[in-house]
């Protein structure tokens, strides 16, 4: 069987995820990592940066002007934006297991507010919600302002003493439905405000819906081939999904079984079997959740022992900063908009000088604007010393 080292799974994130060589688009940037995470607004503008140095108002064409990109809730109840062919397979599979788990949480949550029946209700409301928005598109804000039921406070969810309006989660249940999409951003690149529009208004026509076993067949057959080789666990994680959907779509989809450097089972795209190798250094600054760190829920062959300094107690990661396929630290932006690398461990000289070089860049990309994060790295909350850079002076 198949073995694959740990210095080979660090040059396929280098070619795989076009963090080595430049992809030539912002869709083939997304394509590479199968979807960019889109939590955070900035998110998306700098993932897509970084695999294809593409600047914001390309980035915004493919997400606004040419929609070949599109967000969409998802895999672990979390905002991905895909490449538009790939909406069907999320939209059937993990998107609508989140659809279900939220709609049947919403309606539990109306019941215990004092309403009879919460699946109806439930209905009802996102019935009326989808109308609307079909109507005339609008943000959460203008859709209450226009719907008076979805002002109706209830339950905050996950805070049953927190009383809040029930808008934004009858929207995230059709969204995550994947009868409405995130369309324009009435914010600024960095923030999201999302203008909720029809799906086949947004995108000229409906795109359809793949089956469960399809879309999963789908998700998969891609993730394997931008993160593979990658265990059962990878995936059952990165997917949000059971084991015995992942298996039945590895099954499908007819994957390779390898092995990893410990002997752990995993599994290659077919047809992937031939060793990757990469010549040459490479350093990458990447954002907070982005792609290529959070593929994986083994990480130690690209993370070593740095996770305390760089996620927090959810699994989740601020900025990241590579070095040949290992993250070596964080970075941060100075007031003035210039952006600083901070190392966890002193970097031999050439890495310090590719990310001092990456930092430049980045620098004038943002020219003198700012983006803040929900997700401050651990290393960076508590630094003594303002002045360390790259090498960990």
């Amino acid at each position: 069987m198949r073995k694959v080292t740990d210095d080979e799974r660090r040059d396929r994130i280098g070619l795989r995820h076009a963090l080595a060589t430049a992809a030539p688009g912002v869709e083939d940037a997304v394509r590479a990592v199968t979807c960019l995470h889109a939590t955070e607004a900035s998110s998306i503008y700098l993932s897509a940066y970084a695999r294809s140095r593409a600047d914001r108002a390309s980035i915004s064409d493919a997400l606004f002007g040419r929609r070949t990109v599109v967000r969409q809730l998802a895999m672990r109840r979390t905002v991905f934006a895909f490449p538009v062919d790939l909406f069907a397979a999320a939209r059937g599979s993990a998107s609508a297991r989140v659809a279900r788990q939220m709609t049947a949480r919403l309606a539990k949550d109306a019941e215990l507010a004092g309403i009879d029946d919460g699946p109806a209700w439930v209905a009802d409301r996102c019935s009326e919600a989808l109308a609307a928005i079909r109507d005339e598109s609008g943000t959460t804000a203008q859709l209450r302002a226009r719907i008076p039921e979805l002002s109706t406070r209830i339950a905050a969810e996950g805070r049953p003493t927190v009383l809040a309006p029930v808008g934004s989660r009858v929207l995230s249940v059709l969204a995550a439905g994947g009868s409405v999409v995130r369309g324009e951003n009435a914010g600024r690149w960095q923030t999201s405000r999302p203008v909720w529009t029809a799906v086949e208004q947004w995108l000229g026509e409906d795109p359809g819906v793949l089956d469960e076993r399809a879309g999963y067949r789908e998700l998969v057959r891609r993730w394997l081939w931008s993160f593979g080789p990658g265990t059962e666990d990878d995936l059952v994680w990165w997917l949000g999904a059971t084991k015995t959907a992942v298996r039945r779509a590895l099954d499908d989809v007819g994957a390779t079984p390898a092995l990893l450097e410990d002997g752990a089972p995993a599994w290659l795209h077919p047809g992937d079997e031939e060793e990757v190798r990469l010549d040459g250094d490479w350093a990458a600054l990447l954002p907070t959740l982005d792609p290529t760190t959070m593929g994986w829920r083994r990480r130690d062959f690209y993370l070593g022992d740095h996770g305390p300094h760089l996620f927090d107690g959810a699994g989740n990661a601020g900025p990241t900063a590579w070095w040949n396929g290992r993250i070596v630290g964080t970075w941060t932006q100075q007031a003035d908009g210039t952006v600083e690398v901070v190392a966890i461990d002193p970097l031999p000289r050439a890495a310090v000088r590719a990310l001092d070089q990456e930092a430049a860049k980045l620098t004038a990309w943002f020219d003198g604007e700012r983006v803040a994060t929900g997700y401050v790295s651990p290393l960076i909350q508590g630094r003594v010393s303002r002045g360390a850079g790259a090498s960990g002076r």
